[in-house]
Formats: C-alpha cells, structure tokens, sequence
C-alpha cells in the first residue's frame, strides 16, 4: 500500500482516477487533479510547504517532488510528466512539459509551457524556461526550438500514461 500521510493534520487530496503505486509515498499538503500517477518508489513530499499538481501528470518511479520550509512551495500544471529519477524543488512547471530522467528543477525556476528539460539537466533556482524550447545540460540551456514530433509527444506521453496506470487498477 503507497503511503498517504497527513502532516499537521493536512491529508493530501488525490483526484479522481488517480493511480498511487504500492511503494509511492504522498504526504502533507498535496493537492492533485484527477487521472494523475504517481509511481514505483516515487515521492511526494509537501511537509514544508505546499504541492500542487494539474490533471493527466504522471510522476514517474523515483521522481521526488519537495519545497522549500516557509519560502517555496512547489506547482505542477497539467499534462506533464516528470521523469525517472527527477527532482522537482520549489519551482513553477507549466502545462505540457516534460522533465526528463533525473533531470533537477530548483527553487524559484518557472518552466513554461511546451517546454522539455532533457534527462540530467540542471534548471538552477531563479531560472526561466521559455516555451517553446528544449534546455539541456548543467547548468541547462536553451538549446533549440521544440520540433512539431516533440510538441505532439508532450501531448500524447501524459495520455500513455494514463494508459499505464489502468494495467495497474484493472481487475
């Protein structure tokens, strides 16, 4: 069974249709929207300060979102997907976006909508992704315009993994 904590007495709330794996851990002030995944080993951890996540984004195995004690909390939008082994800290991340296996956002950053942050990137704190574009690297930098593939693959990911999770829920 995943583990759903309350911390000072605020439980998380899960939308509807969510998926929790049986490892995944979700405590203190989440609010999530509806046909969300949470994943294998995955981590949800809003005893700091708060986490909010849109509709359809899934948090892939290991992935740790946190914030930061009295200064950041942490915004997921819609339709996005946060990769294996990511760390999502006390930043803004818009819809459509992809952060990328063991990619880090840090505190203060705003990743815009239709953005991809490749796997191992490095957003530093007080950054700002474009929309639009791909970052890599460390620290990560704007490297090219997203292509019309990758715009429709920020579409489509968030729905294969609603997808997925109805493997996991079905009888």
């Amino acid at each position: 069974m995943p583990t759903i904590l309350p911390v000072k007495g605020i439980y998380p709330k899960l939308g509807l249709n969510s998926f929790i794996a049986d490892n995944a851990t979700i405590v203190g002030d989440v609010l999530m929207g509806d046909n969300c995944s949470v994943w294998f080993n995955a981590v949800v951890r809003a005893d700091v300060n708060y986490i909010r996540i849109g509709c359809n984004t899934n948090i892939q195995d290991g992935a740790v979102i946190h914030c930061t004690y009295l200064k950041a909390g942490t915004d997921i939008g819609s339709n996005v997907s946060i990769g294996h082994n990511a760390l999502v800290h006390g930043c803004i991340i818009l819809d459509h976006v992809l952060v990328g296996m063991g990619a880090i956002v840090m505190d203060y950053a705003v990743v815009e909508e239709f953005c991809i942050i490749a796997a191992g990137a490095v957003v530093l704190e007080n950054s700002i992704c474009e929309s639009g574009f791909l970052y890599a690297g460390v620290p990560a930098r704007k490297i090219k315009p997203l292509t019309l593939d990758q715009r429709e693959m920020l579409e489509k990911l968030p729905q294969n993994y609603i997808m997925y999770s109805g493997w996991f829920t079905q009888d």
